[in-house]
């Protein structure tokens, strides 16, 4: 369990931190020991199908970008989207100053919780938007050998003869979203829905620029990129999942303090889950691992959307993704079972 050292490391730093800030203020050593403790489990129940998707792009990644993502791409997560994204929103929602947000979420945490709550509806449209196109292309991916839903996902590979489908369903949606979200978020909600389209093709067209010209087209998949087009990606696809985990974490308590240390705690097994999935090969071992993953993602992106209309219970959206997870686990067992043939031992 070597891909863990660094996980349990973190862990007993943040622990030791929470603790002492616990004792600092009026919630006391074990209430910060048990936030922290939740936060953390709920950060990776959250994100096991990330890290599954992680595993599926950081196997194809040189070793370089691979410690580039263990390393830079863990303070971005940690650091970047579980504290400075959070102040980044309320500040530019509450039209105040970066320092003015820090003073608050320290000194004034129901109005900071209140304010990134607010915002919510335009996160979610966001990353919503954006995991569901990563759904989407997987589903269509004409390149995808493997179905787990046999004849139903072969049929809807027959439709990326449209090769832009997966952007012309993910506009419908957020086209609908005009239908059903309240009218005083409808502008708001759109406009995020959109710039959420438009970095997606701004990172698959990074992954175009990068492609590997004497391996061709087929070698650029949905989620196969090589280098920093691929680094871009990961980034990208751990803040839209790290949206939903940093608001629901305001559910359980309103220390920010306690809720970048929990995090942090699950950002970082979740990426030792990754490399772990990476180095024994789980990938291969369990062949709907990934498909599972990916309706799991595509769940996220259905409730995200209907986040913006009404608030879906955290515990709900971790028990969908465990049950994908969970479903394509046994019929990955299943399928070893009945075709041995296809292993090797």
């Amino acid at each position: 369990m070597k891909e863990f050292r660094v996980s349990f490391l973190i862990t007993a730093l943040c622990v030791g931190i929470a603790g002492w800030w616990g004792t600092q203020h009026s919630m006391g050593l074990w209430t910060a020991l048990w936030l922290v403790t939740v936060l953390a489990v709920l950060e990776v129940s959250l994100s096991f199908d990330n890290a599954v998707v992680n595993a599926s792009v950081l196997k194809d990644m040189s070793e370089f970008w691979r410690q580039a993502f263990l390393t830079i791409g863990i303070l971005v997560a940690v650091f970047g989207m579980r504290l400075v994204f959070p102040i980044v929103i309320v500040s530019f929602s509450g039209g105040i100053g970066a320092v003015e947000t820090m003073q608050m979420a320290l000194n004034k945490p129901d109005q900071y919780s209140q304010v990134l709550t607010d915002a919510y509806p335009v996160i979610s449209a966001f990353g919503g938007m954006f995991l569901l196109l990563v759904f989407l292309n997987f589903l269509f991916d004409i390149n995808k050998e493997t179905h787990w839903l046999g004849a139903f996902e072969e049929r809807l590979t027959k439709l990326a003869k449209f090769s832009e489908i997966s952007v012309f369903i993910a506009l419908c949606a957020i086209f609908s979203t005009r239908w059903w979200v309240p009218e005083a978020e409808q502008s708001r909600v759109f406009v995020a829905g959109v710039m959420g389209v438009l970095l997606y093709l701004a990172v698959d067209a990074v992954g175009a620029l990068f492609e590997n010209e004497e391996e061709g087209d087929a070698a650029v998949k949905t989620i196969q990129r090589s280098g920093f087009a691929s680094f871009l990606y990961l980034e990208v696809l751990d803040a839209s999942f790290s949206f939903d985990g940093v608001i629901g974490a305001f559910a359980i308590t309103k220390d920010v303090v306690i809720i970048m240390l929990g995090l942090a705690i699950g950002a970082m097994f979740v990426r030792s889950m990754t490399v772990y999935l990476v180095h024994r090969g789980t990938l291969s071992e369990y062949i709907y691992l990934e498909h599972g993953a990916h309706y799991a993602i595509g769940a996220l992106a259905a409730i995200m959307l209907l986040g913006t209309r009404v608030h879906v219970p955290e515990v709900v959206t971790g028990l969908i993704g465990v049950a994908f997870i969970g479903a394509a686990v046994w019929s990955s067992l299943l399928h070893r079972k009945n075709h041995p043939e296809h292993y090797t031992t």
